[in-house]
């Protein structure tokens, strides 16, 4: 394969981001610029592919560490890094524009944010996400790391934050790092119990999302979660 500067120079990836935007860039073209160079018998393009070849595409060099960058050949601490660093910028990027916003009238950017927030974790993550009267985030916290059970989740965690922000509606959220968005009978046990405490206490569960990297499943929109109808235990 020819080395990037053997290419003709509207093929080269900076070049080409140049001329052309930089959105004409491939997944391997983006990872040779942030790479800038290759190795001796390597070019970035090259390296770019074992990186892609090697993480299952994109969306898999997202959930990949310092040492599992550093098995590709040509990827040292400092690129691994750097590398991270492009992800963590996407990740705040998303973030930070979900954020003064009415997020119920805005569903993409919430989605946006809590897929690159949680999508890519390993472990199951529960958060909640805290808004005020408007619908715009006053505060999120991850509650609990670890599959998910209806006994691991407790419901006075979730609203004690809620109080301690002066929070009235809640969005529940957590990942399925298999990528399958289908909650369990655990989820939906876990998710009928917090409703239930919610209206106790006057706070709104406004839905319960399950995200992944490239999806969401909403209980609202699925009919699993409504306020009008929720169960009741059993006197």
């Amino acid at each position: 394969m020819a080395t990037v500067q053997e290419l003709p120079r509207l093929e080269r990836p900076r070049e080409k981001a140049e001329r052309y935007g930089i959105r004409s860039l491939s997944n391997r073209e983006l990872l040779a610029v942030i790479l800038r160079s290759g190795i001796q018998g390597q070019s970035a393009l090259e390296t770019a592919d074992r990186l892609l070849m090697h993480c299952g595409g994109i969306v898999g060099l997202a959930r990949c560490n310092t040492k599992e960058l550093m098995q590709i050949k040509g990827i040292r601490e400092v690129k691994a890094i750097e590398l991270q660093a492009c992800f963590e910028i996407s990740r705040r990027i998303s973030r930070d524009g979900a954020m003064d916003k009415d997020v119920i009238s805005s569903p993409d950017t919430l989605i946006c944010w809590l897929q690159h927030e949680l999508g890519s974790e390993l472990q199951e993550q529960f958060m909640a996400v805290y808004l005020d009267a408007a619908n715009q985030i006053v505060h999120y916290k991850v509650l609990f790391v670890g599959t998910l059970d209806s006994s691991m989740v407790f419901p006075r965690e979730i609203f004690k934050e809620a109080l301690l922000c002066n929070s009235s509606r809640i969005m529940l959220v957590h990942n399925h790092p298999s990528g399958v968005l289908s909650p369990s009978d655990a989820d939906i046990l876990m998710t009928h119990r917090i409703q239930r405490i919610g209206i106790l206490m006057e706070v709104e569960i406004l839905d319960h999302l399950i995200v992944s990297q490239r999806d969401f499943f909403s209980f609202r929109g699925a009919g699993i979660l409504d306020q009008r109808h929720p169960q009741t235990p059993n006197p």
